[in-house]
């Protein structure tokens, strides 16, 4: 989580002199490559049947889905107000897994988790005016919140199955055949011509959050329960928020930090009411 919390910063920065579908896209094309390096070099055994369609239920979701809609999101909103709506990102994972995974969970945790959401969209709302004031970065926020919570649970399913780093690995080069076009097309938008800070953002953002992050983070879903370790991310809204304070000199006003303290109080009552009877499952390969 630590270094996932300095996605959304880092990704602000980056499209600040960088067109965004070339960061979203550019990001996941150079951690393809990676992934392609460390395929040949390990050489693992390959997805066999069904595990190929699910990895591209993995790609969709954490290699192109959200990586794109949050670069076109930090154009215009704040890192700050981004991380609250990322916050509901653990809550999200969680009900995933129980629908993957077979878990059954108690009344109390649909109550919290519909608390949590409910607090997001009222965040939005009222610091966008209204309802009628939503801009579109919230929308965009949303929907990367969704599709990174398949993302990650199925790909801590798969990661029982395959292993944890080789879950990121094969999703990446399973979308790089879509994500290079659409890098190379952000590309034409205009000469790549940005700030130091804005490459340099751009290769953490390809390197530690599209690639080396997810292997420890696979991993410890993978060893689970995935809904409870999915709430370490509860962590993550909050450091987020103390860079975009420090680093980039963000405004934090008390709707900012009240609402990051609902949406981690009302997930952290999630995961203490989620579990009846989890579901045994086999320890993942290394």
């Amino acid at each position: 989580m630590l270094s996932f919390s300095f996605t959304l910063p880092f990704t602000r920065v980056a499209v600040g002199s960088l067109d965004p579908l070339f960061v979203g896209a550019g990001r996941a094309v150079v951690a393809a490559v990676l992934s392609i390096i460390v395929l040949l070099i390990i050489r693992p055994r390959l997805p066999r049947g069904r595990q190929w369609l699910r990895l591209c239920v993995v790609a969709a979701g954490v290699v192109a889905g959200f990586p794109l809609l949050t670069s076109f999101a930090m154009q215009t909103a704040p890192a700050a107000h981004g991380a609250v709506v990322i916050g509901i990102l653990p809550a999200a994972t969680a009900i995933v897994a129980v629908l993957r995974g077979g878990e059954r969970p108690s009344r109390a945790f649909w109550v919290a988790s519909i608390a949590g959401l409910a607090a997001v969209v009222a965040f939005v709302a009222v610091s966008g005016g209204g309802l009628n004031g939503l801009h579109p970065s919230d929308f965009l926020l949303l929907a990367a919140v969704a599709l990174a919570a398949i993302g990650y649970a199925e790909g801590a399913l798969l990661a029982r199955e395959l292993g944890s780093w080789q879950i990121i690995c094969w999703a990446l080069v399973i979308g790089l055949p879509v994500m290079a076009p659409l890098a190379i097309i952000g590309a034409s938008h205009g000469p790549l011509s940005g700030s130091a800070e804005s490459w340099l953002a751009f290769a953490y953002v390809s390197v530690i959050s599209q690639f080396l992050g997810f292997f420890v983070w696979y991993r410890g879903l993978a060893i689970g329960p995935i809904s409870r370790v999915s709430q370490v991310q509860l962590l993550q809204p909050v450091l987020t928020i103390v860079w975009a304070a420090l680093l980039f000199g963000e405004h934090l006003d008390w709707l900012v930090i009240v609402a990051a303290g609902v949406v981690v109080a009302c997930a952290a009552f999630a995961v203490r009411a989620r579990i009846v009877n989890p579901v045994a499952r086999p320890k993942p390969s290394a």
